[in-house]
């Protein structure tokens, strides 16, 4: 029997249509009841007005004025002895940039291209408050590029048998 000519296929059509959008409008409405905490959280991220952008900003020149003053500018082999971060002559501008906000040893511990650094640049600026670095910034991706690429990571070296003290073990000493 073809029930396609008749008023009650169409209605039952109807019927199992509404049933469907009830269904989803109520598995939205569970889905939202149970991540509402994280929703708001995500759409409530901070934002930084331009007045705690610059108080951010003095933050950092007075943090780097004070490790000049306390001596933690001490470089040894090439490294900064306070952060452990590479010497270079941008050495001051990476730690007056980074180091108020994060501890050097996420730089440290990274390895990125100049693409990678400025994306990371990007999101900290995004969701974290770091304000616009202007015409620092180029110089602040050439040092993290030049000092903290990506290293090509092989096998070790082959071990020098001849430097090796071999110790020989006598089982018929006992």
């Amino acid at each position: 029997m073809d029930l396609r000519g008749n008023n009650s296929y169409d209605l039952w059509r109807l019927f199992i249509g509404l049933i469907n959008a009830m269904t989803f409008l109520i598995i939205l409405v569970f889905m939202y009841a149970l991540l509402q905490d994280h929703i708001h959280a995500y759409i409530s991220k901070p934002r930084f007005s331009k007045e705690q952008s610059e108080k951010i900003a003095d933050r950092r020149g007075r943090v780097s004025q004070q490790q000049q003053v306390e001596g933690l500018d001490l470089i040894k082999n090439g490294i900064h002895v306070h952060t452990g971060l590479i010497a270079d002559e941008n050495l001051e501008l990476i730690i007056g940039k980074c180091t108020p906000c994060h501890s050097a040893k996420l730089i440290t511990q990274n390895r990125a291209t100049r693409t990678g650094w400025k994306n990371m640049l990007v999101w900290m600026q995004e969701t974290q408050g770091l304000p616009d670095l202007g015409k620092d910034e180029p110089l602040v991706l050439n040092y993290l590029a030049k000092h903290y690429a990506p290293t090509e990571v092989g096998r070790r070296e082959n071990l020098d048998i001849g430097a090796i003290e071999w110790y020989i073990l006598n089982l018929d000493d006992r």
